[in-house]
């Protein structure tokens, strides 16, 4: 079987019991950056064999990962950050487990959209999460349509690009739409900022920030 084991955004404390005791037990993790995962595993004085599995390289290696599960291997796939599936890769070789009838059991915990989401100060009784944008061919497109969106849209988003794509938002959204801007969510320099869209291109205007960023935009109403 494989588990999908969701690891900390930030703080190496949000980390839950179970996902430990599943890191501890199985025969090979599945890591998207091993060095990132050897840091983690570390800290909590675990030691496993570690095999890349990314965007890179998740076609060819899938089918071999498949044939050791068959033959009842254990396996947990973990991302850098976050949930696996979450704009990292799992969907591939979830679909080829259940494709096998591999059993693929899926943790709860860490995701930096729902913490974000939650102190926007945005509705969240009904949400849409669209990840990153399209860099050049349907972003223009895309942004149209959710211009007419009325449910809260979450975004991810890069720190080069965040002054960018916050002037995208205010010229298809309007200046006056609600927004919040999380980014080194759950670490020693997290940062809420919220504001229209006008207020958020002003202060982002000039600065380059560091860290994972997630972008909330309230609905059109």
């Amino acid at each position: 079987m494989i588990y999908i084991v969701p690891t900390p955004i930030g703080n190496l404390k949000d980390i839950t019991l179970r996902a430990l005791e599943v890191l501890k037990e199985v025969d090979l993790i599945l890591a998207e950056d091993t060095r990132t995962t050897s840091n983690l595993l570390n800290h909590y004085q675990i030691t496993k064999a570690l095999s890349p599995y990314h965007q890179h390289n998740e076609h060819q290696v899938l089918r071999h990962l498949v044939e050791q599960l068959l033959r009842e291997k254990k396996m947990a796939l973990v991302t850098d950050a976050g949930t696996p599936g979450i704009s990292d890769p799992a969907f591939l070789l979830i679909r080829e487990c259940i494709r096998a009838n591999v059993r693929v059991e899926c943790l709860p915990g860490a995701t930096a959209f729902v913490p974000a989401l939650i102190n926007s100060g945005i509705p969240a009784n009904r949400f849409v999460f669209e990840g990153f944008l399209p860099l050049k061919k349907g972003r223009q497109s895309l942004l149209k349509r959710l211009a007419e969106e009325d449910r809260t849209m979450i975004f991810y988003e890069s720190p080069g690009r965040l002054a960018k794509t916050l002037r995208e938002f205010e010229q298809y959204f309007g200046p006056e739409r609600l927004c919040s801007v999380s980014r080194e969510l759950t670490k020693l320099f997290e940062e809420n900022k919220r504001g229209n869209l006008k207020e958020l291109c002003d202060y982002f205007n000039d600065k380059t920030p560091k860290g994972e960023i997630v972008i909330v935009v309230a609905g059109v109403n």
